[in-house]
């Protein structure tokens, strides 16, 4: 059971065993990641930390795998980004990396990210296109119209 999960009052609802491999193999990246410090490194545990709320998303959403109480449960454990995924929700934001880059005030007060921009409406003097990252999280593009 992954650290977040042992600190949670409530024992895990009905379900929980299912999504137990991949939530500990999740768990075992990010804690490998956990005592290095760089930039590549923050990058891989935004996008491991991404994929985990992702996972959770999809098993509730999209596949109907779990259960409301077993998704919430989840949520409260703190496996999964409850912000990020009523993001997700919403039309426009449903590949979303991370919240910073739709923050206006956490990136100098720009209108958006260089990752929300699609890649197809970026004229060819924007830097190189296929190098560019966004700095807070690592992303390559994360618009819907990628």
């Amino acid at each position: 059971m992954t650290k977040s999960a042992r600190k949670s009052r409530r024992p895990p609802p009905k379900g929980y065993d299912e999504v137990k491999p991949t939530l500990d193999a999740f768990a075992e990246r990010i804690e490998e990641l956990s005592g290095v410090s760089s930039e590549e490194t923050t990058w891989k545990m935004f996008q491991l930390l991404h994929q985990r709320s992702r996972y959770i998303y999809e098993m509730y959403y999209r596949k109907h795998a779990i259960s409301k109480e077993l998704y919430d449960w989840l949520l409260k454990a703190r496996l999964g980004d409850p912000l990020l995924i009523a993001k997700w929700k919403k039309q426009g934001y449903e590949n979303l990396c991370c919240l910073r880059c739709i923050d206006t005030g956490s990136i100098g007060g720009k209108t958006t990210c260089i990752c929300r921009v699609p890649k197809g409406s970026m004229t060819a003097t924007d830097d190189d296109v296929k190098t560019i990252r966004c700095r807070p999280c690592g992303c390559r593009g994360c618009a819907s119209g990628d």
